[in-house]
């Protein structure tokens, strides 16, 4: 069949995004054909994007989470069938497209209270923040976190995450607005990164102490102050690098000033097959379900202006979610 899609041709800025006709194959007996919904735009879209993650190969069609229904199914195919409501994150075939060839194993199937702009929204922030806070570490009551920035997607969730738990979780926002934002979302204290020092704020906030935890997707703009706002023996994840990469880092220097450990988490190495992912997915919809845990859909994009979405994103324009309509 024929369907449009976003590609890229090279590596580079949102203007090689382009809106383009492809066509998609029949499934193989272990994939099924979905109709995409909703596409979900996740920061490390830009990455693949700009080549600080590799595509397979150009022309490369990105994305990496979706909601739709499926309209065939391959002949070993089982547990799902044409109509069945499902999401994805991860694996093959990317989603900025208005259908997709997937293995069956990526899918999610989805329960009939939750909607498919919400599921878009929500599958990989929310899986994310599931496994940084059960698998990375299990937080726990009366823990203090140091979550940057906290007005994103991952960071609205993983603020009513931490609360629902019992932790006490310290954002970091970039204006008054995503301040207030991270606030009613249920973090204890924001610090406006663009006007205060983060890690002076973490020192007066935790009487000198730091944080237990801190889980930077920021990376090379905030990791300095990340390494000044841990106490010693806490724990510094990083997740991600919106700012560009973490700087390098003499480990015997540091170590020496902060006794504390060091993680490079990435979702592969924790939702790494189906059954890893329908797991975090389960306790994702029990968050959402119980009302712990409520999506923001900030902003709604064409699936054909995806650039725009991009530039957005990068010009810390954005909060909550963002999805793609095709």
């Amino acid at each position: 069949m024929r369907a449009n899609a976003i590609r890229i041709h090279k590596n580079g800025p949102p203007s090689v995004l382009k809106w383009e006709e492809i066509d998609v194959a029949n499934p193989k007996p272990d994939q099924v054909l979905v109709r995409h919904t909703a596409v979900g735009f996740n920061f490390a879209d830009t990455y693949f994007r700009n080549g600080l993650y590799k595509v397979a190969g150009f022309p490369a069609v990105i994305g990496i989470e979706g909601a739709g229904v499926i309209e065939a199914v391959g002949k070993r195919v089982k547990g799902f069938k044409p109509g069945d409501r499902v999401a994805f994150s991860g694996g093959g075939a990317g989603t900025y497209a208005e259908a997709s060839v997937r293995g069956a194993e990526e899918l999610i199937k989805l329960p009939g209270w939750l909607d498919d702009k919400t599921a878009a929204a929500a599958l990989t922030k929310g899986c994310t923040v599931q496994y940084l806070f059960n698998e990375v570490h299990k937080i726990k009551r009366g823990e203090t976190i140091l979550f940057h920035a906290a007005a994103g997607g991952v960071g609205l969730i993983a603020s009513q995450w931490a609360k629902a738990v019992g932790a006490r979780l310290i954002g970091t926002a970039s204006t008054p607005e995503k301040v207030r934002l991270a606030k009613r979302n249920g973090a204890a204290h924001v610090i406006n990164s663009s006007k205060q020092d983060i890690a002076k704020e973490i020192k007066r906030l935790t009487n000198g102490q730091g944080v237990d935890l801190v889980y930077d997707s920021v990376g090379h703009d905030h990791w300095d102050a990340s390494l000044a706002s841990v106490r010693k023996y806490g724990l510094i994840c990083l997740f991600g690098s919106a700012s560009g990469k973490a700087p390098p880092m003499d480990f015997w220097e540091v170590g020496a000033k902060t006794a504390s450990y060091f993680l490079r988490a990435k979702a592969a190495n924790y939702l790494y097959d189906a059954e890893t992912r329908r797991k975090s997915a389960r306790h994702l919809f029990r968050m959402l379900k119980s009302g712990a845990v409520k999506i923001k859909i900030g902003q709604t994009y064409d699936l054909k202006d995806a650039a725009k979405a991009h530039r957005d994103a990068e010009g810390r324009k954005t909060t909550g979610s963002t999805i793609l309509l095709p």
